[in-house]
């Protein structure tokens, strides 16, 4: 109770610094929650963007692709990495190198190769996520206790039995948390890359409205678009506190 009444309490402050920022400053580049609360009223009602549901969709589509390839190539490449102790000692640092660099000096690049359509922002959405993943399972097989591995099979347990009983429990927590953070990253490579070039998504929306000075529709489409980011998160949050006590 006392966290949900912390958590009211800083929204209601903030909420209450914006109104009184948005009326005292310019009313073309600050909108008070006032005046964003029925631009989104009508942004839901379809009247200010009839064609939302649309372009909601396609970011739900490209976010679904990016991060399902990012779940199957971070996946293959970290248990490559992690059960072959040669191949992790000298691909691992690399790995992690190029995991340091801003994403967003790589966009232009996959602008040129996929150009401004779906492909681009499905591909800077994979890159995103792909690495937290991959070094998710990098760090899970390395966790492992090399001993329990070495007891599995001196009793005779294959390899796909070892992995299920043995490494699988012991890196899920692990692993389920670079999952979670590979979901989010995807979900903001997309948007973003929407944002930097797309002719269609909430990103491209987004973009529009800034550009022609609709402070409050350009308000309320972030809100729709926080309010899909913060849901996979909270998705994404229930299933690690499952494999938490699946772990315990």
């Amino acid at each position: 109770m006392s966290v949900t009444l912390l958590r009211v309490a800083i929204v209601v402050v903030a909420l209450g610094a914006w109104e009184l920022v948005g009326r005292l400053a310019n009313p073309l580049l600050y909108v008070p929650p006032s005046a964003a609360l029925p631009a989104l009223g009508r942004l839901l009602s379809l009247q200010s963007y009839p064609d939302l549901g649309e372009h909601l969709l396609l970011t739900l589509r490209e976010i679904a692709a990016a991060y399902a390839m990012a779940i199957a190539a971070g996946l293959g490449c970290g248990a490559a990495l992690g059960l072959n102790r040669l191949v992790g000692r000298a691909y691992g640092p690399i790995l992690t190198a190029l995991y340091a660099v801003p994403a967003v000096v790589w966009y232009p690049s996959l602008m040129l190769f996929f150009g401004l359509d779906a492909a681009s922002k499905i591909a800077f959405g994979f890159l995103l996520g792909f690495f937290p993943i991959t070094l998710a399972v990098l760090a899970g097989i390395r966790q492992v206790n090399p001993h329990l591995v070495t007891v599995a099979r001196a009793f005779g347990a294959s390899d796909l039995t070892v992995f299920r009983v043995v490494m699988l429990p012991a890196m899920l927590f692990t692993l389920v948390g670079g999952l979670r953070t590979g979901l989010a990253l995807s979900v903001i490579g997309v948007i973003v890359g929407e944002v930097l070039g797309s002719k269609a998504g909430m990103g491209s929306l987004i973009n529009h409205a800034y550009g022609l000075f609709r402070t409050a529709d350009y308000v309320a489409l972030v809100v729709v678009t926080l309010a899909l980011i913060v849901g996979s998160d909270a998705v994404a949050s229930v299933l690690e506190r499952r494999a938490q006590r699946w772990t315990e």
